[in-house]
């Protein structure tokens, strides 16, 4: 039985992309679509309105785009090293994203990640329609993945530890025992228990005494 989980944001958390904005730049809408992100993040916009009004922008592009997108996604550094010290403390990693599968499937695979959840993207005779399938994954269906993932393993919200930047990210921050803001925007620096501002997420394991 795992002994905590550790649950994060992915994107500009888990890696230093935006993948709507990646996916943007391939559609040609990157500068609207950038505007809204960061407002959606400081808490500006209601986040699965903001999410719909971007991939709408993404209408029409060759499903091909999404395969440029994964080789341009750059993981944090420090990932590896701080999976690897969670597992070893018995801990579980996961994250939970505004993002999307197509993109973070591969990832989460590759770096070992224990659990993840995320949107998807609608796509019709190989091209995206501009729609996002339902369920959203907005601020509150991270808090529920959060809290689903505690309950599936048997732990008390206590052992959980929420690392976000955003403030899609408050709902779990707030429910779970340990909330860090990794290099964080306003709202979410305004009530994380911790904050890490420098872009190594290996200084996790500090935080939590794993290192």
């Amino acid at each position: 039985m795992a002994r905590f989980l550790v649950v994060l944001d992915v994107d500009s958390t888990l890696i230093e992309d935006e993948v709507i904005e990646l996916l943007a730049e391939e559609a040609g809408s990157l500068d609207a679509v950038a505007d809204i992100t960061f407002r959606a993040m400081n808490g500006e916009l209601d986040f699965a309105e903001s999410l719909r009004e971007r991939v709408a922008t993404l209408a029409g592009l060759d499903v091909a785009a999404i395969e440029r997108v994964r080789s341009r996604v750059r993981v944090t550094q420090g990932v590896p090293e701080m999976i690897a010290g969670v597992h070893a403390a018995g801990g579980t990693v996961a994250v939970v994203s505004g993002g999307f599968h197509e993109v973070i499937d591969p990832l989460a695979e590759r770096l070992g990640l224990d659990r993840w959840r995320a949107n998807r993207l609608a796509v019709a005779d190989g091209r995206l329609t501009g729609e996002v399938i339902p369920p959203i994954i907005d601020a509150e269906a991270k808090a529920t993945a959060l809290q689903e993932w505690a309950d599936e393993a048997g732990l008390p919200l206590t052992q959980t530890l929420a690392v976000g930047d955003g403030a899609n990210d408050l709902p779990m921050m707030a429910l779970c025992g340990l909330s860090v803001g990794f290099d964080a925007k306003a709202p979410v620096r305004d009530v994380a228990h911790v904050l890490l501002d420098d872009r190594d997420l290996s200084r996790l394991l500090a935080v939590t005494g794993l290192r």
